[in-house]
């Protein structure tokens, strides 16, 4: 259930849903693990709504990122989805929530690199290899690929950076958990193949002191970025 101080936060900030005493128990659920993590992003004043779909897509993911008139929209589709029960199936109920907050901590990444003015950009000194693939539509889709790992890569990391900052003793939990994820992506750099930066934050040591969950994950996502 919600905590009843993190009820009114989360109610300013849906944009379009049936109603908070409509919300189904899945939905209270994600929305009270995930409120540490949003009150986090309304401190810093990012610009995020909450849209709970009355129905979920064919295709559509539990918990997504999407951008609209400068905003950043967190949509759950959860409502007749297969996809909101299996992506938690095999964990144990005691750490559900960790993951929940761990995939909203990552989703609030998206945002954040799209307030900065930075969606699908390289850091300062990066210069981009020309692709290879053979023909126009290939290698259009080789660079949407790219693109898209790349920011799985970056919220990944700060999912991680955010765990270490609030639950440094489950960091282990939630890390095996992104790792599995990714290892069973279909295709090996395929969009969400973020291996090659979640090998460079095995223990939550690696986050610098000090600095902001972003700001961590920034340091980290850069040096991926060489192996990617």
């Amino acid at each position: 259930m919600l905590k009843s101080a993190a009820l009114p936060l989360l109610l300013s900030l849906v944009a379009s849903a049936a109603g908070a005493a409509q919300l189904t128990e899945m939905e209270t659920r994600w929305l009270g693990a995930s409120a540490s993590v949003l009150s986090y992003a309304k401190q810093l004043k990012l610009p995020v709504d909450i849209v709970v779909q009355p129905e979920a897509g064919p295709n559509d993911v539990p918990l997504a990122m999407g951008f609209a008139d400068g905003r950043c929209k967190l949509v759950l589709s959860m409502r007749g989805n297969p996809q909101a029960e299996a992506v938690l199936a095999g964990v144990p109920s005691d750490q559900q929530a960790l993951l929940i907050e761990a995939m909203a901590a990552h989703e609030i990444g998206h945002c954040w690199r799209y307030a900065e003015g930075v969606w699908h950009a390289l850091p300062a000194g990066f210069v981009e290899a020309p692709e290879d693939a053979s023909t126009p539509e290939l290698r259009k889709l080789a660079r949407e690929l790219r693109d898209t790992r790349r920011e799985e890569g970056f919220s990944d990391l700060l999912a991680l950076a955010w765990t270490q900052r609030q639950h440094p003793a489950q960091y282990a939990v939630v890390h095996a958990w992104l790792l599995r994820l990714r290892s069973e992506q279909p295709t090996e750099y395929g969009s969400h193949d973020t291996r090659a930066w979640l090998k460079l934050a095995p223990d939550g040591q690696v986050f610098a002191a000090g600095q902001t969950p972003f700001e961590q994950a920034r340091a980290l996502w850069s040096k991926g970025l060489l192996s990617d």
